[in-house]
């Protein structure tokens, strides 16, 4: 952990705690109960990008796709740093980065796409995962804990990436199919973006027949400022790679903090 491990850390059940140099799962904690007295499942939810990859996915696969288009390669590099920028200063126009960013989409068939997205996982994706961050998945998964990734990144882009971990519950911003059987460049219901992601875990959740009281312990990892809203909303929130104002805020109300960049 960053500036060494906050205080509480060791109480956070599911999550990794260093000893000595080594890491192992914290499980000595007990479970929360349903009034039947069984144990309460817990849910664990992953932002991706600098959180479980040690890398933005949404921008590497503009960069990776730059190479296939040289022709466009300057204008569509300039207005991917600017995105990215806002991103991370707190100000991203979501609706006109999801247009910029899935436009490309519709170029290819979905056949054609999977073959790119290979190419782009070895390349760019599983160089940028440590084992730390596969171990934490595993902790959870270990504990029996149902494992959620909330991106505010496209599923097309995410789905692999999160299978990579044994994660197949995966809400991403959702892309609209034509008749064609191609990515329009569009996408439909609400982008999983900030106040956004609140609202995609709730459908999320009513699909299922549940809500966040179903759960004994819901967990949050995040790296960015941009998911305070959820972040706020779980009971175990938990900052990891975080940018300055979440590492800020962490440090206010005793949030564990990782690092494992």
């Amino acid at each position: 952990a960053r500036h060494g491990q906050p205080d509480g850390y060791a109480r956070h059940a599911g999550q990794l705690r260093r000893n000595h140099g080594e890491t192992h799962h914290a499980a000595a904690f007990a479970p929360a109960l349903k009034t039947t007295g069984k144990p309460m499942k817990n849910l664990a939810i992953f932002d991706l990008d600098n959180t479980l990859i040690n890398i933005d996915s949404g921008h590497a696969w503009l960069a990776f796709l730059i190479k296939k288009m040289p022709d466009d390669a300057a204008q569509t590099e300039a207005q991917n740093e600017k995105f990215y920028r806002d991103y991370q200063n707190g100000c991203l126009d979501i609706d006109a980065f999801c247009k910029f960013h899935l436009a490309p989409l519709a170029r290819y068939s979905k056949e054609e796409l999977a073959e790119f997205h290979r190419e782009f996982m070895a390349e760019y994706i599983i160089p940028h995962i440590s084992p730390m961050q596969r171990m934490l998945v595993q902790s959870h998964q270990m504990a029996g804990d149902e494992t959620l990734v909330i991106s505010s990144t496209n599923e097309f882009i995410i789905t692999p990436i999160c299978h990579l971990f044994g994660i197949t519950n995966i809400i991403g911003t959702q892309l609209e199919t034509g008749t064609d059987g191609r990515y329009t460049g569009n996408y439909i219901g609400t982008p999983s973006f900030r106040e956004g992601k609140i609202t995609r875990l709730n459908q999320w959740l009513a699909e299922r027949g549940e809500t966040l009281e179903s759960y004994g312990k819901t967990y949050f990892y995040s790296d960015s400022k941009n998911d305070l809203p959820l972040l706020s909303l779980v009971n175990e929130p938990v900052a990891v790679n975080p940018d300055a104002e979440l590492e800020q805020e962490a440090k206010e109300k005793g949030w564990p903090v990782l690092n494992f960049k």
